[in-house]
């Protein structure tokens, strides 16, 4: 929420971007710890489908969840575009399945432009607002408040 703030204050927001489908998403690259190609991960019983299981990190069980089953966009399909953005959010570490990894961009506070009210897959609550680069349109995702929602809530108990 400070961040959203700082930014429009004229300060900068440097993003990784990222593809789900069509559409291409930024999210703080200071959430970012690494990137990894998609391996196989351990299911876990009763969890919701968009957590597709947990892997072993250096020691650390991570759980991995698909933005794509996540926002309802579709099957997901798994090449070798296929990345995982490890993410250290809060101290606790959450695997974030994309379909591709595009790079990593700094919006100012004029390139950023508050998100429309519209009903979307991704409730607004969870955007930070829409980037503006040339003929690009990034939706900027609050990645801090999307993983620490209630219904992402499983995450914390996997990872406990």
């Amino acid at each position: 929420m400070a961040k959203t703030q700082e930014t429009a204050a004229g300060s900068r927001l440097e993003v990784v971007t990222f593809k789900l489908g069509e559409e291409e998403y930024g999210i703080d690259i200071q959430k970012v710890q690494e990137l990894r190609g998609y391996d196989a991960v351990t299911r876990i019983a009763n969890a919701p489908e968009y957590i597709k299981g947990v892997v072993n990190l250096r020691g650390i069980i991570v759980p991995i969840i698909d933005m794509r089953i996540k926002f309802k966009l579709g099957d997901p399909t798994y090449d070798q575009f296929t990345v995982v953005i490890v993410l250290n959010i809060a101290g606790r570490v959450v695997g974030m399945v994309v379909d591709s990894v595009s790079d990593v961009i700094t919006l100012t506070g004029e390139q950023i432009k508050p998100a429309p009210e519209m009903g979307s897959v991704l409730d607004a609550d969870y955007l930070i607002g829409l980037g503006t680069l040339d003929e690009r349109m990034l939706i900027l995702v609050d990645i801090d408040r999307l993983m620490s929602s209630d219904e992402m809530g499983l995450v914390e108990k996997i990872a406990a």
